[in-house]
């Protein structure tokens, strides 16, 4: 027997089925729905399908039943460790006995080994318990007044994230999936054709000439090409930035999602690549594969001897055609500063363009007072706060357009002399 959540949402409109057919189809109407709000992107065409296919084979086996619906719904591969978490709360069994012992066992201490949340099931029981009636009606009386929705908006956008509750980093997690990315661009040596008179192009003029014998000859043009500059990042995942460490990973899998020739590096007490678990499209399952490949996560930091391992090992793969690196660490480093200030100095002149985001920066009055700060500032173009939306809104500006002012690092070091 099998047993199916009936809390209403929205979906597509099917005819009523027959009599005697109960409220199967219904049913599968409300599982599609709980998948679509998890993130797959489904019509009402699979929908029938999903149901034509559940009434082919019948509900004998729910093995059978789990491979019609995955057959029907499941477009990705990637979508498929989504679908089989929905599957699973969606369409539990009618299981009283062990339901019962549970209510008698209560006091039994739990002795079983802890499961580690797998990577799809907060967006599963999100889809499926996110929008009760209680939740409804406050969300309504909320958007009654839109004065106090956009205020709360606001104070949101600029809440630093280790203030932040599990919902709250849902919600920003959320909103930097809809973040409007940079689209700068820069000059390369090649060309490409061009409509536009720019550039005499000899060889695809004779090339043309040649398909009519000669007797057309017309000019054709080519321009300097123009592409986007490969972006590496390189995130601190030591124990005093772990409370940023995560929503960080989300802001890099939005970047790798979105952009060409994105390389991102995490480091600790040692240099990690996780470029390749940044490019699965599932951004639960792209954390869940880099975190297993760190092993030194929340742990001590050494700035200077990572930064040298990247400049020795990396830095000609990945720094080239004027390329944008993005350091997110907040500088307090334990060992030598002047190594520090060496290998910071020669990323600065391996790169176009070298951007220090520090999340210390969200304190008021803050100054370069930390050996390992005053080592890095002296190095890099631009010195940005990356604590709430607001900044990382701001990053997404900046990219696209020339340094600012507002971001010159030299301001802290002046501060600094002054004291």
């Amino acid at each position: 027997m099998i047993e199916a959540s009936s809390s209403p949402t929205d979906g597509p409109v099917l005819p009523p089925v027959a009599p005697g057919a109960g409220r199967f189809a219904d049913n599968i109407v409300h599982f599609s729905r709980a998948i679509r709000r998890a993130g797959l992107k489904i019509g009402p065409g699979a929908v029938i399908d999903a149901i034509e296919a559940a009434e082919a084979i019948g509900v004998g086996s729910r093995d059978e039943f789990h491979t019609a619906l995955s057959a029907t719904l499941v477009k990705r591969h990637e979508d498929m460790a989504v679908f089989d978490e929905v599957f699973d709360i969606f369409w539990r069994p009618r299981d009283f006995e062990g339901k019962l012992i549970q209510m008698l066992s209560r006091m039994t201490p739990d002795l079983g080994e802890k499961q580690k949340p797998r990577p799809a099931q907060a967006r599963a029981t999100d889809a499926l318990y996110a929008e009760r009636p209680e939740q409804t009606r406050e969300r309504q009386e909320i958007e009654i007044d839109s004065r106090f929705s956009v205020s709360e908006r606001e104070i949101f956008r600029q809440m630093d994230f280790a203030q932040m509750s599990a919902s709250e980093l849902r919600e920003a997690r959320a909103a930097l999936a809809k973040l409007m990315l940079p689209m700068d661009e820069v000059l390369t040596r090649r060309y490409e054709p061009s409509k536009r008179p720019a550039r005499f192009d000899a060889r695809a003029t004779l090339r043309a000439a040649m398909r009519t014998g000669g007797d057309l000859m017309l000019p054709k043009w080519r321009k300097r090409r123009r592409v986007q500059p490969p972006l590496v990042v390189l995130a601190d995942i030591s124990g005093s930035m772990s409370q940023y460490s995560r929503i960080f990973l989300h802001f890099m899998h939005v970047l790798t999602e979105r952009r060409k020739r994105v390389h991102t590096f995490v480091f600790g007490t040692q240099l990690t690549n996780v470029t390749r678990a940044m490019r699965h499209r599932d951004p639960d399952e792209a954390v869940a594969l880099c975190l297993g490949s760190v092993k030194d996560w929340s742990g001590g930091t050494r700035i200077g001897e990572t930064l040298k391992e990247f400049n020795r090992r990396w830095a000609r793969r990945v720094l080239g055609q004027g390329a944008t690196v993005l350091l997110i660490t907040d500088g307090l480093e334990r060992d030598d500063a002047t190594l520090l200030a060496e290998e910071t100095d020669r990323l600065h002149r391996s790169c176009r363009r070298l951007i220090w985001l520090n999340p210390l920066l969200r304190f008021e009055g803050f100054e370069a007072r930390a050996r390992g700060v005053i080592a890095m500032a002296a190095h890099v173009d631009e010195l940005r706060a990356v604590h709430n939306l607001d900044a990382i809104g701001d990053l997404a500006r900046a990219l696209s357009g020339a340094p600012s002012r507002d971001a010159d690092p030299r301001r802290y070091l002046s501060t600094r002399r002054k004291d």
